[in-house]
């Protein structure tokens, strides 16, 4: 009978003991910013590698005031907007030598529940993507030091700061375009009534239809689901005066929206209905959609969220900031626009 021997797992202490050094000094030498000499550190990781010794990040975190790890925290993994933000990220956080720590927060989870447990891994910061955070949680973290940033949303009583496309000025020439190109009969296809989003991408669309002497035909939710926008759009172009435009607040519900009207309704997309969405994400291209939609600055916008969570821009005693990003609208060939528009241009 062969029994398997466990392994035990090679500590600090250990390479501390076969180099007659202090446990301090080897944990010295795994941080870069330590002061000490380059011939310990040199000989340190020497056998530490020859121990099969590795740090313990979190553990290290835990000791310290602040650990190396930014707290992410994601409550709509589902939209495919996300997860390419996700990536964006992890690869901008990885090649500034830090970690990430990803809370996946389902939909119908207060996130106030799971960001204390965040405080408990001493992260470096927060940023928060598709969910909102009430001024009492941002209060506990300004008390704790610790930076939040919201991405892809906004409060308006700037107890936090936040990092957002221009939603208001993108949609209201979405809408502008859209009247140049002759419709006349618009609908909105919104994700959540309550999100900062929606608000301003359907306030921007609509301010532009009143400015135009227009009004909205309808407007109805698809949760920011492919599900969503199929059964939104089936809704509303199956009615006895169906809209001659459909814009969407997110990607992943136009796209629900194109199949509704092409493969099932058997509709001429753009020619019997316009249909325009928000994000462009990578299938928005594929020559089976080609959506028209805003491109947002997704790059420069996780640029800024981590400057502000950066010690040498920001604070977490600092008054909290709105970042405010244009997008850029891509015309693609699901939308009849104004033809002497360009393929893309920058949405002021």
């Amino acid at each position: 009978m062969h029994t398997i021997a466990r392994m035990k797992r090679v500590t600090s202490k250990d390479v501390a003991r076969a180099l007659g050094v202090s446990q301090s000094t080897v944990s010295r030498a795994f941080s870069a910013d330590a002061r000490i000499p380059e011939e310990t550190r040199e000989r340190i990781l020497k056998s530490a590698q020859a121990l099969g010794y590795t740090p313990n990040e979190l553990a290290r975190g835990l000791l310290k005031s602040k650990s190396n790890i930014v707290g992410v925290v994601m409550a709509d993994m589902l939209n495919p907007f996300y997860p390419n933000v996700l990536d964006i990220m992890s690869r901008r956080l990885h090649a500034i030598g830090k970690r990430m720590l990803l809370f996946s927060v389902p939909n119908d989870t207060d996130v106030d529940e799971v960001l204390p447990f965040l405080l408990q891994y001493n992260v470096e910061g927060v940023i928060i993507t598709s969910a909102t955070l009430s001024s009492k949680m941002a209060d506990v973290f300004r008390n704790h030091n610790t930076r939040v940033v919201l991405f892809n949303r906004a409060v308006y009583d700037r107890s936090v700061s936040s990092v957002c496309c221009e939603n208001h000025d993108a949609s209201g020439n979405v809408a502008r375009l859209l009247i140049e190109a002759g419709h006349r009969r618009f609908a909105i296809i919104g994700g959540k009534p309550d999100t900062s989003t929606h608000i301003e991408r359907s306030g921007g669309f609509q301010r532009e239809l009143r400015r135009a002497g227009l009004s909205l035909q309808a407007e109805e939710f698809g949760g920011n689901t492919y599900e969503g926008g199929f059964r939104t759009a089936m809704l509303l172009l199956e009615g006895k005066n169906p809209p001659d435009a459909i814009f969407c607040i997110s990607d992943v519900m136009a796209i629900g929206a194109l199949e509704a009207a092409r493969r099932v309704l058997g509709l001429r997309v753009p020619d019997d209905v316009s249909i325009v969405g928000f994000d462009d994400i990578p299938s928005a291209a594929w020559p089976s959609y080609g959506l028209t939609t805003v491109r947002q600055p997704v790059e420069m916008m996780v640029s800024q969220a981590f400057s502000l969570l950066s010690d040498d821009v920001a604070n977490a005693s600092a008054a909290p900031v709105a970042v405010r990003i244009p997008g850029e609208l891509v015309v693609r060939g699901s939308a009849r626009l104004d033809p002497a528009g360009k393929k893309t241009r920058t949405v002021r």
